[in-house]
């Protein structure tokens, strides 16, 4: 099956299972790395783990001069220079993730996320940790580098259940942490907050060691607000109700959505932490750049 056809199989029947979501990731995982390996021009620090960019001081003897004769670029052999990652995810599993976009929900697209970035992690030889939230449930993986790891991880993913809200500062920190560690952090959420939860549990995760990196997933119904007459919203953590007429309110709501996006992104970043809004009708291809991008400023 050829990469971009990847997307027939985002069916919930498929995403919840161990063997489709292996399968997904597996299959957009060699189609990115396979057109990694095309690519003549992709740039330093955007290829795949055996090769990076040369950058002055760098070992002369570790150069690829195969590389250098067949792309006239110079590249060091990453693996020879490079250690191995600890990479955590973090999903947020509070209701707001229910919400839906052609049958699929933002907590099962963030499955098949992980799932394709653990993937990617384990092949270059990572240690890869998962953590799940909401008020009632935390679940916790902690970081291993095997193929039964692995597949353990994909089985707790399908595990994860969303209910209610975020929990508080203490107990959203509590045994994730591991401060003074050189690890990946990903928190994978829609950033839906009452107050500052979200953004308080991202403001502790950062430490001077450490890379945070925030993917708030959005749905294309949310960033383009495409509803036909009116259409009553739900609160999906608190049960509230809201008719809206979508000809008045559209152009009220994108603003104040885009708004709301550039104080994260500026909050988020001021923090030290990265932050990457990714579409729900996005390539995974794009996730997996920018975990290996991420992961270079790591090293």
């Amino acid at each position: 099956m050829a990469d971009r056809d990847y997307h027939d199989l985002l069916q919930p029947e498929v995403i919840n299972t161990v063997s489709g979501l292996s399968l997904i990731s597996r299959i957009v995982v060699e189609g990115f790395i396979s057109g990694l390996h095309r690519s003549k021009s992709v740039g330093p620090g955007m290829e795949f783990s055996q090769y990076r960019g040369y950058e002055p001081g760098d070992d002369l003897r570790l150069l690829d001069w195969k590389m250098l004769a067949r792309s006239g670029r110079y590249y060091i052999k990453q693996s020879e220079v490079e250690s191995h990652v600890t990479v955590k995810f973090i999903v947020d599993a509070s209701a707001s993730m229910e919400h839906a976009e052609n049958g699929i929900s933002k907590l099962e697209f963030a499955r098949v996320l992980v799932a394709c970035l653990s993937h990617m992690a384990q092949k270059q030889g990572d240690s890869v940790g998962l953590f799940a939230l909401n008020e009632d449930d935390f679940v916790s993986i902690y970081p291993k580098a095997d193929q039964k790891h692995y597949n353990r991880l994909l089985l707790e993913l399908l595990n994860i259940s969303t209910k209610g809200k975020w929990p508080d500062l203490a107990i959203s920190s509590k045994r994730i942490h591991t401060r003074g560690a050189k690890e990946l952090v990903f928190f994978i959420t829609d950033m839906y907050e009452d107050v500052s939860e979200l953004s308080d549990f991202v403001k502790n995760l950062k430490t001077a060691k450490n890379e945070v990196v925030v993917l708030q997933i959005m749905a294309k119904n949310e960033m383009e607000f495409d509803y036909k007459r009116s259409v009553t919203f739900e609160d999906l953590e608190t049960g509230a109700r809201l008719k809206v007429d979508v000809n008045k309110a559209k152009a009220q709501y994108l603003k104040a959505l885009n708004q709301k996006i550039e104080q994260t992104r500026e909050q988020l970043h001021s923090q030290g932490v990265n932050y990457h809004l990714f579409r729900m009708d996005a390539h995974l291809g794009d996730a997996l750049q920018l975990f290996l991008k991420e992961r270079i400023r790591l090293n």
